[in-house]
């Protein structure tokens, strides 16, 4: 197998194949084992995360969707409402400039930014395991199109080869033909 692979790599990729990165030897012994390369990377990655890491990822979904606005709006106007209006009369526990508000938010905040940052890098980290994949595939593809190129090529060298004999065939019998042809008119015109 190991041959095979050697005479794979250096066919195809025009490289030893001791000196190809690990990916591309990946990709030659698939090729040479004749399987698929491709799988299901999103499932591959989501198997990988930890618990802490999906929570991340499912407050960055909800804190970047337009639910998260419309509740978290409602609930800045109700703030202001309730100690503007309804609690002025009473005393109001968070009056104008709302300092607790702002508190709040500050805190929100602080906590909302490290956990969506969180979530983006494994969203790039998700994206290069798959663009890594995605070049496999393609170098497989690839590396599969200039086999077929090859031996497209041998087929075509083939019949030209054996259209060439025919030929010569073709060209002995109408020779030997011509010369019977000859050698009859010879006899006729001496008879």
């Amino acid at each position: 197998m190991n041959n095979h692979l050697r005479d794979l790599a250096s066919t195809l990729l025009r490289a030893s194949f001791d000196t190809l990165p690990e990916h591309e030897q990946q990709v030659i012994r698939r090729i040479a084992e004749r399987v698929h390369i491709s799988r299901n990377t999103n499932h591959e990655f989501q198997q990988g995360l930890t618990f802490g890491q999906r929570l991340a990822d499912q407050v960055a979904v909800f804190g970047g969707s337009w639910t998260f606005i419309m509740i978290f709006g409602a609930i800045l106007v109700a703030w202001v409402m309730t100690n503007s209006f309804l609690l002025y009369a009473r005393g109001a526990f968070d009056p104008y400039p709302y300092i607790l508000l702002n508190l709040f938010l500050s805190m929100l905040a602080a906590l909302q930014a490290p956990v969506i940052m969180m979530s983006q890098n494994r969203q790039a980290a998700k994206d290069r395991m798959d663009a890594a994949h995605d070049y496999e595939v393609n170098l497989k593809s690839e590396l599969e199109i200039i086999g077929l190129h090859q031996k497209l090529d041998t087929l075509r060298e083939q019949q030209w080869a054996e259209l060439l004999a025919m030929q010569r065939e073709q060209i002995q019998f109408l020779t030997q033909l011509l010369e019977q042809r000859a050698q009859r008119q010879t006899t006729d015109a001496v008879s």
